[in-house]
This record gives C-alpha cells, structure tokens and sequence, in this order.
C-alpha cells in the first residue's frame, strides 16, 4: 500500500524570535511534532512511504537547504521517499493553495492513503487535512488514536470530547492523528546514514498547476499593563479603589 505522510516544515515555537513583528524569517524550521506520530504509523502500515510537505516559510533560497534537512529527519524515521513543493508564491499562501499543492502530490505519487497530524504546531488551525480530503474527493477521519486497514477499508477509533468511537471508510482516504496513536520511533545512526541516501524531489507551484491564492500575515498580540497603583488609603479603602477601578474596566 503507497502511504502519504502530510509533513509541515512548521517553525519551531520554542525559538519563536519576535520584536515589532513575529520574525518568521528568524525562526528555525522543525518537523511539527504530531506529524512526528503520523510518519510513526505510516511506516507501520505502509509499504511504500512518501513525505509530501510544502515550504510555507522564507526566504525561500535560504530555506531551502534547512528544509531538506528537516526532511530528512523523516525520512531517517523510515519514510522511502520525499517530495518538497517548493515556490515564492506558496510562501504563506492560503490554507486552499497549500492543500491543492498537497492534494496534486499525493495524486502524483498513486497514494492509496494519506496520513497528517491533527494540527501543525505553528497554526493549530487542524484545516490542512479536511481540505486535502476535499480536493481529492476522498473521505477524511479524524482525530484518530487507533488506525488499521481491514478489507480494502480504513477502520479507526477516533479520540472526541466526551467519548470514543470507531468508524470506517473505504479506501482511498485521509486520516489525521492524535499524540496518542504511537510513540514516534528515534532513528538510529544507520537508519540517519541511510536517510541521506533517500530522494528528495523539488517541485514548484507551476508543476503542480496550482494558482496560490492570499498570503497571511503573522502579527504577535501586543499586552501592555495599565499601570494602575493604589498606594493611599487603609487596606479597606484600597480594596473598595481597586474594585472601583474594575467597575469602570468592565471587570466586575
């Protein structure tokens, strides 16, 4: 069975550099974490692996090279293959651009399924894979803790609220995790030395015929404290102070 791993290259936000502005061009690249437990299954259930990711953060050209290597921290995982969609005009492009670049790869490579992370650490907006679906007309489960294939039909447990429960698809689908499906393996040294090995195919917005659509800006949320001290006054008197002053904030 061909398997698609959805990779986001997404920033590491443990390193998030921020002055008047997030500065995304700063900040390193890594795997986002939950995709870490989507390469862990697809190497479980699949026979022929393939991480498909697109660069959303530049520069581009300085990118490039970083991005590689983030790949092949998947590919030392056990993936077989990669494909990097590489453009100016995916840089920040819409959640709709960057699912058809996706969905065009995964056409490409004959997957019979494709596995993604529920969210990406960076956005956590969870569209990528419903989106994916869509463009390729394929059922789509998700949130899913247990995964396996019986009789041509993928049959999940999927991870809600307040309960769980198991559903089922037939194949072609999507399927985006849960932390909890799997501990994602560490690579050893031989399998890291084999990862350089592995091909890494570059492909821009024009091989896929894909139009990007609008860019997103990235803006920190600005918190600036009143400054408000109440020093006169017995302790009483301070309190009533402070709770007039949460009156007329709209606290209280």
């Amino acid at each position: 069975m061909k398997i698609a791993v959805l990779l986001k290259l997404a920033l590491d936000t443990s390193q998030l550099r921020i002055r008047d502005g997030v500065l995304t061009e700063e900040t390193p690249l890594k795997i986002s974490d939950i995709d870490r437990n989507a390469v862990e299954e697809a190497v479980r259930l699949g026979s022929q692996t393939y991480g498909v990711s697109v660069l959303k953060w530049g520069p581009l050209q300085r990118r490039m090279q970083e991005a590689e290597n983030v790949l092949r921290e998947a590919l030392a995982m056990g993936l077989g293959e990669a494909y990097l969609v590489a453009d100016e005009r995916l840089l920040n492009a819409s959640h709709l651009a960057t699912a058809r670049a996706i969905a065009a790869v995964v056409k490409r490579v004959g997957a019979d399924l494709a596995i993604a992370g529920e969210a990406t650490v960076d956005n956590y907006s969870g569209q990528i894979p419903p989106r994916v679906a869509a463009e390729l007309g394929w059922p789509v489960l998700t949130y899913v803790r247990e995964v396996k294939i019986v009789e041509g039909k993928v049959v999940a447990r999927r991870d809600l609220e307040n309960h769980m429960e198991v559903v089922e698809a037939p194949l072609p689908a999507v399927v985006s995790v849960t932390r909890e499906i799997n501990t994602p393996r560490i690579p050893t040294l031989l399998a890291i030395k084999s990862a350089m090995k592995k091909p890494i195919h570059k492909l821009t917005a024009a091989d896929l015929d894909v139009s990007p659509r609008a860019t997103a800006v990235y803006r920190p949320v600005v918190v600036q404290r009143k400054r408000v001290v109440i020093k006169e006054g017995t302790p009483e008197e301070k309190v009533e102070k402070l709770l007039q002053q949460l009156r007329q904030e709209g606290v209280l």
